[in-house]
């Protein structure tokens, strides 16, 4: 390859001009649509150094849903300094008609560096799955939106075996496929494919296909694409095909701007038969050791979780602001105050009450007794992801779709377990391995079902705690002789 360090320079900098004057033409109603967020420079560059490179020898390099080329040619300006005698064969898939023309201006510039380029001009998901090329390293900045079902690339994909709630997954996917034995991927994506059952079937076929070499987080939500006002926690993830799974290197940073922290760590610490954990710090790790402490599920304790049964826009016609004999206590998210649940709750114009005379009604009802709610999602102002809290009444309450509920067989718990419960959901250790656990804002009935407890006995200890319960949570496991 031809180096230079202006060249090189020249090549990132036209890239980003054209990066730019692409989101200023692109309607946005359509970039929308086709989920389309453009790699920033800064985030490229983080990307580009990601990968494991001969310095000499041919590397065959794709960039499936490649825009107006940003990473490629932060790729191949970044090969061209670092390797200067490598050959690079790049390879970028595009569809959209409005951005060929930058695009094809970007890969002339990687020409000029020296790479090899061909441009496809099509969508990548009908490309891949009847193509049977084969690369060294796919470096790609996905489309993301929600795979309509029986959709032209739904169908696509499932006939290839592939079965995704979004889109991202399915450029992932097929990606994994086409790496030569030993081949790389890096990509940047969102967080929610690493837990969660929606992701299931995706998450084990690929970690079936690669090992995980390393990640990249981002501690600010709303900076790595915010000149596109994207809050989506996104991750960038490196891979290596058919290899065994071997110690990750974890980076992370405030934003694509802002200093690295970088650490080392074992493989089974990230990479579990069930979810990939991103202990990214220190304190992640310790958090995600302490928690081996707790070794029962919902299941064990023979408890489940159930998201609640009303969606409040459904049921106006039940819906009422003031009780009468026929009615029930109908319990929204803001019900739950500092820990408790208040109902009725003054300041909360929402109507608390929920008619019970109509067949209707019967099966948006829960049973009397006592149960443990969970919010799904937080307030800005909380500084907890989970919050808990216990509700009990010997009328049959109705639960908001945003909360999920604890419950036994459908019904009420013993109330000593239930604010045993509470107390353990609600603690500081709790949220913290939370946050290293799940990528996602909300709190899922899903992850409470995988999330880990004390044993029976335990939480009733742990009800008869008066004062700080996070105290009375370290006090639960040292008192075992459990390192805390």
């Amino acid at each position: 390859m031809v180096s230079g360090t202006v060249m090189v320079m020249d090549v990132v900098g036209r890239a980003a001009l054209r990066r730019k004057t692409a989101l200023a033409d692109l309607d946005e109603t359509e970039r929308a649509a086709r989920g389309q967020f453009f790699t920033p420079a800064a985030v490229a560059k983080i990307m580009a150094r990601l990968p494991r490179v001969s310095d000499r020898g041919v590397v065959r390099v794709l960039d499936p849903g490649a825009g107006a080329g940003m990473l490629t040619a932060t790729l191949v300006s970044h090969l061209a300094t670092v390797a200067p005698s490598l050959q690079v064969h790049v390879t970028a898939v595009e569809d959209d008609a409005s951005l060929l023309s930058a695009l094809r201006e970007t890969l002339d510039d990687c020409s000029v560096l020296g790479a090899e380029t061909r441009l496809i001009a099509e969508d990548y998901v009908s490309w891949a799955v009847t193509s049977d090329e084969r690369f060294d390293l796919v470096i790609q900045n996905p489309p993301y939106h929600k795979l309509r079902a029986d959709s032209a690339a739904d169908v696509l994909l499932r006939n290839a075996g592939v079965v995704v709630p979004n889109i991202y997954a399915g450029f992932m996917a097929l990606a994994a496929r086409q790496l030569t034995p030993g081949g790389q991927m890096v990509a940047i994506t969102p967080r929610s494919w690493m837990n969660g059952t929606y992701y299931e079937s995706f998450r084990r076929g690929l970690l079936d296909r690669v090992a995980i070499d390393a990640i990249h987080t981002f501690a600010s939500r709303s900076s790595v694409f915010g000149d596109m006002g994207v809050l989506q926690e996104s991750i960038i993830v490196s891979v290596t095909s058919n290899a065994v799974q071997g110690p990750v290197r974890l980076y992370s940073s405030v934003d694509q701007t802002s200093e690295t922290a970088e650490r080392t760590v074992p493989g089974d610490q990230v990479v579990t038969p069930d979810f990939v954990f991103v202990p990214a710090s220190q304190s992640d790790a310790d958090a995600v050791s302490w928690m081996a402490s707790a070794t029962r599920t919902l299941a064990d304790l023979g408890l489940t979780v159930s998201t609640g049964r009303v969606v409040d826009f459904r049921s106006r016609d039940l819906l009422r602001h003031s009780p009468d004999q026929l009615c029930s206590p109908m319990i929204y998210p803001a019900n739950i105050v500092e820990r408790t649940v208040q109902h009725p709750r003054t300041r909360l114009r929402k109507p608390q009450w929920f008619a019970t005379d109509s067949t209707t009604a019967s099966k948006l009802l829960v049973p009397a007794g006592v149960y443990v709610l969970v919010k799904r999602f937080s307030s800005k102002e909380e500084k907890r992801r989970i919050v808990a809290a216990v509700w009990g009444d010997n009328r049959a309450p109705a639960f908001d779709n945003k909360l999920n509920y604890i419950h036994r067989a459908g019904h009420g718990l013993d109330p000593s377990l239930a604010r045993g419960l509470a107390i353990w959901l609600n603690s500081a250790r709790v949220d913290d391995y939370f946050r290293v656990f799940s990528g996602h804002t909300q709190v899922n009935a899903t992850d409470l079902r995988h999330m880990r407890f004390p044993s029976h006995t335990e939480l009733l200890e742990l009800a008869q705690t008066n004062g700080d319960i996070d105290i009375a949570v370290e006090q639960l496991f040292a008192a075992r002789g459990k390192a805390a």
